[in-house]
């Protein structure tokens, strides 16, 4: 059985892995035997240390500074870890832009005037980053006739926002509404999971999304009350709850798995 969900000295790559899910999938893989590339456009020598620790010092870790819109970047980034350690087994598309319930009144007023340029800046994030690292990461897997991709989705891309959940910033007097762009680029990636799946399933590549709800990140009390009573489990999901979903996927254990959405949100979409 560990060795049915081992990926021991398999090199994963990990966009936006200095982000709270990032980290947590970063040290699970290490934990467990892989060698792991973090992609992250924030990943100076300083951001490293703060965010991983003791952790940076793994010699089965590669922290590299990449932009996951600009194609150049990814393909600079990849030739260093094929350089390193080969050819990457897997890819996971976590890097993703969102507009916190926090952000700027103008990031969260009514959809009829949400900033043009902050549709664009998600999309080009959570939806074109996915597309160029699945081109150029991908592609090298496919030429190596094996790999996993893991595209990081949300319950958001399956259904709208319950706007309700952020009703406590309208008790406060406040305009706020949950916008369209991050729930949109998540319904996109499900749709490039399929096509992915069936244009390269005759070369060994695997692409999965994996749909997550809402993590518990220090958000306001009224906000987590609110979201926690629409789940069946009660509560939010915890930062390391989604990583054992993570190792399956890139392991043998999923090995006639393709094409699939695996939700994990607590019971949400279930109501």
């Amino acid at each position: 059985m560990s060795e049915l969900f081992s990926v021991k000295d398999r090199v994963v790559i990990v966009t936006g892995g200095l982000g709270q899910l990032g980290r947590q999938f970063t040290s699970s893989l290490l934990d467990h035997g892989a060698k792991v590339a973090v992609f992250d456009v924030g990943a100076t020598a300083e951001r490293v240390r703060e965010r991983l620790g003791e952790r940076q010092r793994d010699p089965r870790l590669l922290c590299i500074e990449a932009d996951v819109t600009k194609r150049d970047s990814v393909a600079s980034a990849l030739a260093r870890v094929v350089g390193a350690w080969g050819a990457p087994h897997a890819l996971i598309n976590n890097a993703a832009l969102d507009a916190p319930p926090g952000a700027p009144a103008k990031e969260n007023g009514p959809f009829e005037q949400y900033p043009e340029q902050s549709w664009e800046r998600v999309m080009q994030v959570n939806v074109t980053g996915a597309f160029l690292c699945c081109q150029v990461i991908g592609g090298a897997m496919a030429e190596a006739g094996r790999g996993s991709i893991i595209n990081i989705g949300s319950i958001y891309g399956l259904v709208s926002p319950d706007q309700r959940v952020y009703e406590y910033r309208r008790r406060g007097g406040e305009e706020f509404f949950k916008p369209a762009a991050y729930a949109t680029s998540k319904a996109a990636l499900i749709n490039l999971t399929r096509y992915l799946a069936t244009y390269w399933a005759g070369r060994g590549v695997r692409v999965n999304t994996l749909t997550f709800g809402g993590v518990a990140n220090g958000q306001h009390p009224e906000m987590v009350k609110d979201y926690s009573a629409r789940v069946p489990l009660g509560r939010m999901a915890k930062e390391d709850d989604y990583n054992g979903a993570v190792i399956f996927l890139i392991s043998e254990a999923s090995s006639y798995m393709t094409g699939s959405n695996v939700v994990i949100d607590g019971g949400w979409t279930a109501w």
